[in-house]
């Protein structure tokens, strides 16, 4: 269900999975992981897939509000940005991310988080989500 090898797409999804996709459509995925899942806030969830995407679901309409690619992920985000680039690298490509303080992870405004690896300055998961993250009822799945 998930093509590890797909692009990575700002506001749309990535591994040919959507955004705003419900929950509902991935239980037989979810009911015959072994991986875990993590309760988040009170209102997320988050479902781990083999080494290679997160799920993120928001409890209250069901719906997949962030996808994230991590180490096991080998689709490009911009057709050029791979899992484990420098992220000097990344800013050449893409010079709109900016570094956040407060959540500790690159973010553009095209829809995009990246975190890096402390020491080593590379990218360790991309994200993308949906554009009423930052809506104030978001929480309450009001999207």
């Amino acid at each position: 269900m998930i093509d590890i090898n797909s692009p990575i797409i700002p506001w749309v999804g990535l591994g040919g999975v959507k955004l705003y996709s419900h929950i509902s459509n991935f239980y037989d995925l979810i009911d015959k992981m072994d991986e875990k899942s993590s309760l988040l806030v009170k209102f997320f969830v988050r479902y781990e897939i083999k080494d290679s995407v997160d799920l993120w679901f928001n409890l209250i309409n069901g719906k997949l509000f962030k996808i994230t690619a991590t180490k096991g992920y080998k689709g490009l985000l911009f057709d050029k940005i791979p899992i484990g680039m420098h992220i000097d690298e990344v800013l050449q490509i893409e010079p709109s991310f900016e570094y956040d303080d407060f959540e500790e992870v690159y973010v553009s405004p095209k829809g995009v988080f990246i975190e890096t690896d402390p020491v080593e300055h590379t990218v360790l998961w991309i994200s993308v989500y949906v554009k009423e993250l930052d809506n104030d009822d978001f929480e309450r799945g009001n999207w």
